[in-house]
């Protein structure tokens, strides 16, 4: 079946490459937009023309088909039985994967954003001799697809990361986020449901702590409060598990007679962080139990306004000139605000001011916004509601959201990205504190 499949995947690649027309130009076009995203990194330049060119098989568009159907639209001849095999490959996937077991013909690989193993068999000599490269415990950037029920196969070349320790790894999860955002759950579908959950449970708990979905404040002050509000989902969680918060964890774990251990998992259950739980467990400090702290960039602290904005699809935005914005709207003539121009250009082309920031201000200001990109679009048709979702997306506003930054992560990242923390502060404050603190994870 192995060799079947890799056959047909060479038929399948011939036939994109050799095309021409309209799936020519959809490969053209989504090689050029994956290639601005994806990162320069000494891990991935080599397989970037590889990667994306399989990511084209599946993701690529041609109206409604993707070029494995228009593959088989094109190749009737092919037997029910491949014509399956082939159709299984749009469940490939992208993957930051460790090595578990080596095998003569393959490897057992578990994927680390979703801790699913997978057994991939090889069969060419360029993939025996990657295979013989690696050892157990190393981590590979590569792109697997099934074969049968139970076996994949490398869907390309495998980039060879090497034993990471935990703050490498951490980073390197964090880098795959940034490139492969839509596979970060790729293979998980009741995770990434959970993820999304979350985001639009952190929404609801926003608006009922704040009162509202937006909120402005100095950096600083929004700061403290975003302290206060992470405590206050805390305190929700604790409840919620039936645990008194206004005890220490030693007194908890006296009270109900169970073990520490059975208290570390059900505190970890419901995202109480384990290494503060064990921490307080050995010690004999008397604190009670917390989630990490949420941290602002430098720039927002500074800053001497922040209105942050809450979306259960789009997650959370923080902007420092939305104020602005908003007067320039408000002012009888826009041309009259300073640095007017170059701020609906800002709004227009950078990317975090999101279409849900535009259709926001479009549902309170229709009538000013229309006009403001009239004359700065110099479009005198510009018809608010038939047409400013065209013009952002010709501004390369997405028109759906990618998993936001507040969506929650498994249990085994979570650990893995507060471990990697705490090695690099404790690495940071033996040697110089004017380093600063390093950014691992999906932080």
């Amino acid at each position: 079946m192995l060799d079947k499949a890799k056959q047909l995947k060479q038929k399948l690649l011939e036939f994109v490459l050799d095309s021409e027309g309209d799936l020519a130009i959809a490969l053209e076009t989504f090689y050029a937009n994956k290639l601005s995203k994806l990162s320069k990194s000494q891990y991935q330049i080599a397989t970037n023309k590889d990667m994306i060119l399989d990511m084209f098989l599946t993701e690529g568009k041609v109206g409604k088909k993707t070029p494995i159907d228009l593959f088989l639209e094109n190749n009737l001849e092919i037997s029910t039985c491949d014509r399956n095999l082939v159709n299984s490959w749009h469940q490939s996937f992208v993957g930051l994967f460790a090595v578990t077991e080596i095998f003569v013909d393959g490897c057992v690989l578990m994927n680390w954003t979703t801790a699913k193993n997978y057994r991939v068999k090889v069969q060419t000599l360029d993939e025996l001799q990657s295979l013989s490269r690696v050892k157990k415990g190393e981590i590979l950037l590569t792109r697997i697809a099934p074969v049968t029920d139970i076996e994949w196969m490398f869907s390309t070349p495998i980039t060879i990361m090497g034993k990471l320790g935990k703050p490498k790894l951490a980073v390197a999860i964090g880098n795959f986020k940034q490139n492969y955002k839509n596979y970060l759950y790729a293979d998980s579908p009741e995770l990434l449901e959970e993820a999304w959950l979350s985001v639009e449970q952190y929404h609801q708990a926003f608006i009922d702590f704040f009162k509202s979905d937006e909120i402005t404040l100095s950096g600083y002050q929004l700061q403290k409060k975003l302290k206060e509000f992470q405590g206050s989902i805390t305190q929700c969680r604790l409840e919620a598990a039936g645990i008194d918060s206004s005890k220490s964890l030693k007194e908890l774990v006296e009270d109900a007679g169970i073990s520490s251990e059975e208290m570390v998992n059900s505190a970890a259950e419901i995202g109480v962080d384990t290494k503060e739980i064990n921490q307080i467990l050995e010690g004999n400090r008397n604190s009670q139990m917390v989630m990490p702290d949420i941290e602002l960039p430098n720039h927002l602290k500074k800053a001497e306004q922040v209105t942050v904005i809450t979306h259960p699809r789009w997650g959370q935005m923080f902007l420092t000139n939305y104020h602005s914005f908003k007067n320039l709207l408000e002012a009888p003539d826009w041309h009259s605000i300073e640095d007017g121009e170059k701020l609906i250009r800002q709004y227009l082309n950078e990317p975090e001011i999101n279409i849900s920031i535009w259709y926001r201000l479009a549902n309170q200001y229709p009538v000013e916004l229309e006009k403001i990109l009239r004359e700065f679009l110099n479009r005198e048709d510009f018809d608010l509601q038939q047409d400013l979702e065209a013009t952002l997306q010709g501004f390369n506003k997405a028109l759906e959201p990618e998993l936001p930054e507040i969506a929650s992560v498994p249990t085994h990242l979570h650990n893995l990205f507060q471990e990697a923390l705490m090695e690099v502060n404790n690495t940071s404050s033996s040697k110089s504190k004017s380093k600063g603190k390093a950014k691992t994870g999906f932080g």
